[in-house]
C-alpha cells in the first residue's frame, strides 16, 4: 500500500499533465483567466465568456494559431487607457469580428469578418481602452453596434 500512495500522486500528475497537453493549454501563451462581460444593446444581453489579454505577451499573441472559437466566447484585450490601437490577422487562422471599445464600455467601432492570415492593418478609428475578438459573424447576427455598452469591471462610466 504505501508504494500505491507514492505513485498515485504521481500517476494523477502525469494524467492532469497529459489533458493539458491534450487541450492544448500547454505550448501557447494563454491568456490570464476567463472573465464574463455582457453587451447590452437595441436587441437585448449578450453575454460572453472571455479570456483575458492584459500583458505585453498575451496581447501580441491574442488568438494567434487557434483553429477555432465556440460562439460565445472570446479575447478582450486591455490596453489599459485609450489610445488609438492598430490590429491584424498575422498568424490569426479564424475570422473575427473585433469590437473596439471606449474605456466607458461603449462600442466605438466594429471591424466585422476580418481576413485570416493577413497583414492588413485593422484600426479602431479612436480612441479606444479594449479591443473585443469573437467568432467573425457574431456583431451582425446579434445585432451588435457602436454606442452598444460593455459591462466589465475595467470600463467606467
Amino acid at each position: 500500500m504505501r508504494c500505491t500512495a507514492r505513485v498515485f500522486p504521481a500517476v494523477l500528475s502525469l494524467a492532469t499533465l497529459a489533458l493539458l497537453i491534450w487541450a492544448g493549454a500547454i505550448g501557447r501563451v494563454a491568456a490570464t483567466d476567463t472573465q464574463i462581460i455582457e453587451i447590452a444593446g437595441k436587441t437585448g444581453v449578450h453575454v460572453f465568456a472571455v479570456e483575458m489579454a492584459e500583458t505585453d505577451e498575451q496581447r501580441s499573441r491574442g488568438l494567434m494559431f487557434r483553429r477555432s472559437l465556440p460562439a460565445g466566447q472570446g479575447m478582450l484585450f486591455d490596453f489599459k487607457r485609450d489610445q488609438m490601437i492598430s490590429m491584424w490577422m498575422r498568424n490569426t487562422y479564424i475570422s473575427l469580428d473585433m469590437i473596439f471599445i471606449r474605456s466607458d464600455g461603449a462600442i466605438a467601432r466594429i471591424a466585422e469578418n476580418t481576413e485570416p492570415m493577413s497583414e492588413r492593418i485593422i484600426s479602431s478609428g479612436g480612441p479606444v481602452r479594449a479591443v473585443l475578438e469573437v467568432v467573425a459573424g457574431t456583431s451582425r447576427r446579434l445585432g451588435l453596434a457602436p454606442g452598444d455598452r460593455v459591462a466589465h469591471p475595467m470600463f467606467r462610466r
